[in-house]
Order: structure tokens, then C-alpha cells, then sequence
């Protein structure tokens, strides 16, 4: 069959591959029966235990077996003999089978096999002529059998929204992408560790909730038949995790999955994976030094390095974060200086002036935002911190004691994209509800985005809730920015598609 096969082919062979399961089951053979194979290693690691023994001139005089399984990706019969290359979990290492080795009843029956079928293999680790690190293979099994043929006899499955849709082939077929994912989770698994290290409690909040809330972004919703009560898929993770502040935990972690009925595009998946931590006694400024400590530890530990290249970006994440507040970030990219806007109708003839679209119900500290997103994001590729955002557009976060119409809020921005947000968090249960109550008015004039007031959590900040820091981080776009991948759908394993049909 040639590399680009036809759907005839590909039907043809489909037959073949299940007259061949037919004759084995018929043979009293099928591989389905097999229960267990005993593998005593992967194909990493046997490569580099023989490496080693090479280096240390170590050649016992009976080299010890070995046994791997894996899928058969490739293979070339010459006569009595052939080389295979089996591919694991670790990666790919070579076999050679010989037919006086394994026998000519199981030579016989291995050369019926088809790429793509599942063996277990036993053998000794020697190096060919040619230099290879490979497995003698003295014994085989048939653990499973590939009933459709692997893309282009496994020279690559390059159709991307296909990859996305059958990610099983994918992994099989594209060796980075399995890369990527191992990323994701050695990053995953070292902001763990790291937030345990600095005395943080993981924990697990509802996904149900009554209310939507801790964030702006517009819910799904779903109905509980016993109770008869319409429930949203989460948001965010903040509102129970900042509960748990208020009942006397000091620091709290969350690692979770988000629901956000939003649009698609190369950041945006409906379903995605947030971070969101609190620790009490600390404020926003707090959270920025553990912010840039948290992802420039992660990058050391899972690549080895802080220097970090994003889209062709040289980023370095062991200098220091730069600082910027949003008004200062608008004076210098937009040329446009807020703190001299006297008015919200002012700020709206700023923004015509500019071609910037607002809707009636924006402020000044709207249109503030407005302008950042339209003139500042785009140049923030170096680590930033924006800082001391509008109320209009915090209502979780506490004001700035010397400036009121602030927030003391950040967001970090790197390669012009937001990675984290922050507060100190907003614990005067009055200025909550007024807020609340602000978003709720919003909301009734057709914002699908604002919140709803959470009248429990109200409830838990009347009873006192200490001065704290909150910090949220998308994981999806940091193992984007770690892995230098372009769109989110990457790096989830199993994206949000639309059916076929």
C-alpha cells in the first residue's frame, strides 16, 4: 500500500486486518484472550541500562532478558530475519527478530502481524553493526490487534481538526505531541509541589453551583432533577476557596476545571484547567512575588532553564518582572493620560476620538480597560505586570486606600497575552453587596457577563474575613507559553469540537 492511501485501500485493508483476527480467533489464538504480559522494563530504559554497563565496560557473559510491549510501528522482513521498531511509552527502540531465534512457527505467524498491533517482546539489549541500541528478540507475543491501519502507514497524521478528533492516533503517530502533554503534566505536578512547599492546603470546591460567580464570563447551565433546581457549571474556584479563608484555613489551593459558555479560538476553550490560591495576611503585592517566583521555579525545574523562547520571543524568566499600573501603561502606549480625563463623558469623547467602541452603560474606568486592550497588550511581550485596575471592572478585588476609584488587582501579561490575575481580596461585606448589587443591575440590562449576588458568601464575609491575597493562573496558556505552542487546543488533551454530524 503506498503512503497516501486511498479509501478503497484503506477498506481493502481494513478486510484483510479482520480475516487475519478471524483466522487466529478460528485458531483458537486471538490476542483479545491474552490477560497479561509481565514487562520488566520500557524502551528508554533499557537503551540506557546497556549504555551504561557499555561506558562502565561491563559485557556479562549471559546477558540478562528483558521483556517490553508496545505497538509495531514499523518493519522490514529480509528472508529469515527482520528489524522492527517497537514503539512504548518512553519512546521507540529497534528489534531484530530472527526466524532460528523465535522459532519458524512464531517467525510464521509475526510476519502475518500488521503495524499498529500490540506485542510483547523478550530478548537482550546488544548494539548493531551499524551502531543501534536494539533488542535481540528471543521470544513474541500478540497482545492485540490493530484492526484500522495507522495514518499513512505511520509516516505522520498531519490534519489537524482529525488530530484533535482522534487524539489516540495522534499520540501514537506525532511523538511531540506526546511531549507536550508529559510537560503538561510535570508543570502541573511542580506547581503543586511548589505551593505545598510554601505551607499551601490543597483543596476540592463544588463544580455545581447555585450562583455563577468569581469571574465575568457568562455560565452553562444544567438542572438537577431531585431537587428540581437550574445550576451552573463553575466559573472560577474563588468564592468557596475564599470560604475556606473566612472558616480559618491560611492558605488554600485549588487545581480545577473551569466552564466558561464562551467562544472558541486559539486561548478560549469552553472547558479549561485554572489555578486559584489564597493566602491570608497578604495582599496583591504579596501575590506578585509569588507569582513570579511560582512560574519562574516551574520553568527551571520541568525545562531545566528560565531562558524560555515563545513564537520566536527570548524570554528570561530569572530577571525581574516589570511593574506598570494600567493608567501608566495607557499614557505610554496610547499617549493618552487618564488621571487628566476628568469625567465619564469625557472619557467617552476620548474614546470616539479614537474609533474605540463602548456601550452607554461604560464609565471611565471602562473605557480606561478599553483603551489598555486596544493600545498596550499587544506590546507587553517581556514579563509584565499591569497593576491597580478600575473598580468598574474588579468587583472582587479591595480599593486603593489612596485612590478609591482603584483597585489593588494585577494581571501579568507575557508575549502581549494574560497568564495570572490577582486582588487583594475585597473582605468589607458591605462594599461586596454594593458591588454585587452593581453587577446585578448590569446584568438585567443584558450584560450575560456580570455576576450574580452570591447572598451565602455575603453571609461567610460578615463573619469576618482576614486581609488576603487571591491569585488566578490559566494552566492551559502557561503550558502554552512553556512548550512554545501556538493554540490552546495543543495542549488539552481533548478539545471542545463540534460533531461531525
Amino acid at each position: 500500500m503506498s503512503e497516501q492511501s486511498t479509501p478503497q485501500n484503506q477498506t481493502n485493508e481494513i478486510a484483510v486486518r479482520r480475516d487475519k483476527l478471524a483466522a487466529l480467533c478460528e485458531a483458537g489464538q486471538s490476542p483479545f484472550w491474552v490477560t497479561r504480559f509481565d514487562v520488566s522494563s520500557d524502551s528508554l530504559s533499557a537503551k540506557a541500562a546497556f549504555e551504561s554497563a557499555e561506558q562502565a565496560g561491563i559485557s556479562p557473559d549471559a546477558p540478562a532478558t528483558v521483556t517490553l510491549a508496545g505497538r509495531m510501528v514499523s518493519r522490514r522482513i529480509m528472508g529469515k530475519a527482520a528489524f522492527v521498531h517497537l514503539l512504548d511509552h518512553a519512546g521507540k527502540i529497534q528489534l531484530y527478530v530472527k526466524r532460528d531465534e523465535v522459532g519458524e512457527d512464531a517467525y510464521a505467524a509475526f510476519k502475518k502481524w500488521d503495524l499498529g498491533d500490540i506485542i510483547g517482546v523478550g530478548g537482550f539489549v546488544f548494539r548493531t553493526q551499524s551502531g543501534e541500541v536494539s533488542l535481540h528478540v528471543t521470544s513474541l507475543t500478540l497482545l492485540a490487534k490493530s484492526l484500522l491501519p495507522l495514518p499513512e502507514k505511520f509516516h505522520g497524521l498531519t490534519n489537524t481538526d482529525l488530530r484533535y478528533r482522534q487524539r489516540y492516533v495522534d499520540l501514537i503517530v506525532n511523538p511531540d505531541v506526546r511531549d507536550t502533554f508529559v510537560k503538561r503534566s510535570k508543570i502541573i505536578r511542580e506547581i503543586r509541589r511548589y505551593l505545598d512547599e510554601k505551607g499551601f492546603l490543597e483543596v476540592e470546591t463544588p463544580v455545581l453551583h447555585n450562583t455563577a460567580g468569581g469571574a465575568s464570563a457568562r455560565p452553562f447551565l444544567t438542572h438537577h432533577n431531585t431537587l428540581d433546581l437550574d445550576m451552573h457549571l463553575r466559573i472560577a474556584l474563588e468564592l468557596h476557596l475564599k470560604r475556606l479563608i473566612v472558616g480559618g484555613f491560611a492558605a488554600v489551593y485549588e487545581i480545577g476545571r473551569v466552564f466558561r459558555n464562551e467562544g472558541m479560538d486559539n486561548r478560549h476553550n469552553p472547558e479549561f484547567t485554572l489555578l486559584e490560591l489564597y493566602r491570608a495576611y497578604t495582599d496583591y503585592r504579596g501575590m506578585m512575588d509569588l507569582t513570579e517566583d511560582l512560574i519562574r521555579t516551574v520553568a527551571a525545574r520541568v525545562l531545566d532553564t528560565t531562558l524560555v523562547t515563545y513564537d520566536g520571543v527570548s524570554l528570561d524568566l530569572s530577571r525581574p518582572f516589570a511593574r506598570l499600573s494600567m493608567t501608566e501603561a495607557v499614557r505610554q502606549y496610547a499617549g493618552v493620560d487618564f488621571d487628566a480625563v476628568p469625567t465619564t463623558e469625557a472619557a467617552k469623547e476620548l474614546a470616539r476620538a479614537h474609533g474605540i467602541p463602548y456601550e452607554a452603560r461604560h464609565t471611565k474606568g471602562d473605557i480606561l480597560s478599553l483603551f489598555f486592550e486596544r493600545y498596550a497588550e499587544e506590546h507587553l511581550m517581556q514579563p509584565t505586570f499591569i497593576t491597580e485596575y478600575p473598580v468598574e471592572i474588579s468587583p472582587l478585588a479591595k480599593r486603593m486606600p489612596e485612590n478609591p476609584a482603584f483597585t489593588e488587582r494585577f494581571e501579568l501579561f507575557i508575549v502581549g497575552r494574560e497568564h495570572a490575575n490577582a486582588f487583594s481580596e475585597l473582605n468589607d461585606p458591605l462594599d461586596q453587596r454594593a458591588r454585587f448589587e452593581a453587577q446585578a443591575a448590569l446584568k438585567a440590562q443584558g450584560d450575560e457577563e456580570a455576576c450574580d449576588i452570591d447572598e451565602d458568601f455575603l453571609t461567610a464575609l460578615s463573619y469576618g474575613m482576614p486581609p488576603t491575597g487571591g491569585l488566578g493562573i490559566g494552566i492551559d496558556r502557561l503550558v502554552m507559553l512553556l512548550t512554545d505552542t501556538a493554540t490552546i487546543r495543543d495542549v488539552l488533551l481533548f478539545p471542545t469540537m463540534k460533531p461531525l454530524s
